[in-house]
């Protein structure tokens, strides 16, 4: 099955997964101007009335550099919705992006059938984040458009699935559009997940060592300085399994190898596990695949080395 049209101005086959506090309308522009998919929380934007005011800026900067710009016109952008029902704002926010005609909806921690409809009533697309092949039959059989497969190592929340194990499994049954998330973050793990089976690379942890991130100094130094031992799975801080950067639990007063199990049934997305520090603020989200990144710089840039990483890795294969 083909990807849906809105796809066809990436420079890339990336999405930029939303990450919370991280993105805000200074990334997700970046990110569709140097053409793959930008996306932020729409949690991030608080109050709720900055929500609106954020979707205005996105979409009139967008427009004006499409007209500036033809040559080279942005991807589309994306919001992600927390579907579990600790968010009181998902109808409030649900009618805010019907407002504004979002084009891409990401889906997190639950799907609603419900929600797919309004968004294809605007003409809007769903993807849904889906961890096992289980998650993933319910997501489709609810209406969602495509499926982001969170395997091992990916960032924040996360699964534990091997991810050629996991795209194997969904594309024995699925034709639809198929992302996959998970320590992806050069070029040619781009170009290995398409070989794999996707038809888009899911990535967050590289951007967050990018000028645009609204990230501390210290959190994106970390992202550069960091390696995949450096991150620690644990479902402490929130009540869902996620990885984090170690550093940051220990400047917490916690010990990294000796973490206590959370109950999943209370899920807290502010919680610290205990300590004053707080889930996403203090304790830093970070996928596998940060060992690749080794310097802070633009989006632009960021995106550039992609792209040139990307098209060494497919003269490889073809040499």
């Amino acid at each position: 099955m083909a990807l849906p049209s809105l796809f066809d101005r990436l420079r890339l086959p990336i999405v930029a997964s939303p990450m919370f506090i991280v993105s805000g309308p200074e990334l997700v522009i970046a990110q569709c101007k140097a053409g793959i998919v930008g996306s932020f929380p729409s949690l991030n934007a608080r109050p709720q009335s900055l929500f609106d005011e954020w979707l205005h800026r996105i979409t009139e900067e967008l427009a004006a550099w499409d007209r500036d710009h033809p040559e080279a016109p942005s991807a589309p952008f994306a919001v992600n919705q927390i579907v579990h029902k600790s968010n009181d704002r998902l109808a409030a926010d649900l009618e805010t992006c019907a407002k504004w005609r979002v084009p891409i909806v990401i889906t997190s921690l639950g799907a609603r059938e419900e929600l797919n409809t309004a968004v294809h009533a605007w003409g809007g697309i769903t993807l849904h984040d889906v961890i096992d092949d289980r998650f993933a039959h319910k997501a489709v059989e609810k209406g969602a458009d495509g499926l982001i497969l969170v395997t091992a190592g990916a960032g924040g929340h996360a699964g534990r699935l091997n991810p050629f194990a996991f795209v194997q499994e969904v594309r024995d049954w699925f034709e639809g559009p198929v992302l996959l998330s998970g320590a992806i973050a050069n070029g040619g793990a781009v170009l290995a997940a398409q070989a794999a089976g996707a038809d888009l690379a899911y990535i967050g942890s590289p951007f967050i060592a990018t000028v645009e991130a609204n990230a501390e100094p210290a959190y994106k130094q970390g992202i550069v300085e960091g390696r995949a031992a450096d991150i620690v799975y644990t479902n402490l801080f929130t009540g869902v399994h996620g990885n984090y950067l170690r550093a940051s639990i220990e400047a917490a007063g916690l010990d990294p190898d000796n973490l206590p199990q959370s109950d999943p049934s209370a899920m807290n997305f502010g919680s610290g596990g205990g300590s004053k520090a707080k889930a996403w603020r203090d304790i830093w989200g970070s996928g596998q695949g940060i060992g690749a990144v080794r310097v802070v710089e633009s989006v632009a840039d960021r995106v550039n080395r992609l792209a040139a990483e990307y098209a060494a890795a497919k003269a490889r294969l073809l040499a």
